[in-house]
């Protein structure tokens, strides 16, 4: 019985063959007709002028932040129920990061708790350059509310959209909001390339720079020579040919999540105390984690329960992200916090949610949950 994961990667013989192609082309290092081309239909698909193929989505955070200026002295605030690497690229510029709390409802950073900690911050004589907002499990934060307050204090917009592609809020898509977003396609993300990721703007001048620093920052010059403190962040031809396939299969993948997600909300349906979290205008999310919150006094389970049932079972659960406030790395951080993200992470569980799911693997799911709420009627 193999195991069931959370998001494993969906590949066909299309990504085979566009493998295969960049192998054949003999462009198999760093950059080749297969980056520029994914660069090209990215910033088609989410709407933006530029496209900036990096190894990560971390290095697309870390090398925005250092484009523009961010450093020592500086506070970023970014949301504090997040994965640590958007936590991370902050302190690799040495600015400090400072952690928002959520919307309860959504998980992503609330806009007047945001609002009010810039205020705060700036009374105190604290330089804060930019914010990064993140769309939490594949739904877009509220880019208008963000956006105001951005504007208010005048204050650069990071959008980390690593969760979100496909996703949009009204005619805004993920990747396109804010003076810069940026795309991860690790392994388990909606699309992947192995590992990869993206800045995604419409500033000509930024996606210069993210550019050239990504390729060690060398002049233009016929021997290696360097201005700049630069670094090896550009995405491999052989990856980017994988991630112009998946992205051509997008939509069905997406499609496929939506699928899982109202399997699992047929589920929970008559199960008191249980919610699909993020379910309300679901129809514009990617669904790339569905996640279910448990009010346990009226359960009488915990979120614990049921993971440990299902891992019995070789099937792969987690509880939603630890705020990063809460980490032992981030102990002595800024926060701001309301115990919305805390809450979050003691009563959310991420379930199966892959495009890759094949027919048995949803039976084997959806008959391990059946057992286990039957077992506690």
């Amino acid at each position: 019985m193999s195991r069931i994961y959370l998001s494993s990667p969906d590949i066909t013989p299309l990504e085979e063959q566009f493998v295969v192609d960049a192998i054949r082309s003999g462009w198999v290092a760093p950059l080749g007709p297969h980056v520029d081309a994914f660069e090209r239909e990215m910033a088609g698909r989410v709407g933006t002028q530029y496209a900036v193929a990096l190894n990560s989505g971390t290095a697309a955070l870390h090398l925005v932040l250092v484009s523009w200026g961010v450093g020592p002295g500086d506070y970023i605030p970014t949301s504090t129920l997040t994965f640590a690497a958007t936590a991370n690229a902050i302190t690799y510029t040495g600015a400090t990061p400072v952690f928002i709390d959520s919307d309860l409802e959504s998980g992503n950073i609330d806009p007047a708790l945001l609002d009010e900690t810039i205020t705060k911050l700036r009374s105190e004589g604290k330089s804060i350059p930019a914010i990064v907002p993140v769309d939490v499990l594949g739904k877009c934060a509220d880019y208008e509310a963000i956006g105001a307050v951005a504007a208010k204090h005048g204050v650069k917009v990071l959008s980390d959209s690593a969760e979100s592609l496909g996703a949009r809020r009204g005619d805004i898509r993920a990747g396109s909001f804010g003076d810069a977003a940026i795309l991860s396609f690790n392994g388990n993300k909606i699309m992947t390339t192995s590992g990869g990721g993206m800045v995604t703007t419409d500033d000509a001048a930024l996606a210069d720079h993210v550019r050239f620093l990504s390729t060690q920052a060398r002049e233009p010059a016929i021997h290696y020579e360097h201005k700049e403190v630069g670094y090896n962040y550009r995405l491999s031809n052989l990856l980017a040919g994988l991630g112009r396939a998946q992205l051509e299969r997008l939509d069905d993948m997406i499609a496929a999540r939506h699928r899982h997600r109202q399997m699992y909300a047929d589920l929970f349906a008559q199960v008191d105390g249980v919610e699909i979290f993020q379910r309300e205008g679901d129809e514009h999310d990617n669904c790339w984690l569905t996640a279910i919150v448990v009010d346990r006094p009226v359960t009488g389970w915990a979120t614990a329960d049921l993971m440990k049932h299902l891992a019995a079972d070789d099937i792969e659960s987690r509880p939603l992200w630890k705020p990063m406030h809460l980490q032992p790395v981030f102990a002595d951080a800024h926060h701001s916090t309301t115990g919305s993200a805390e809450s979050l992470f003691d009563t959310g569980l991420s379930l199966p949610s892959g495009s890759a799911l094949t027919e048995d693997d949803v039976a084997r799911v959806t008959t391990a949950i059946e057992l286990f709420l039957g077992d506690r009627q």
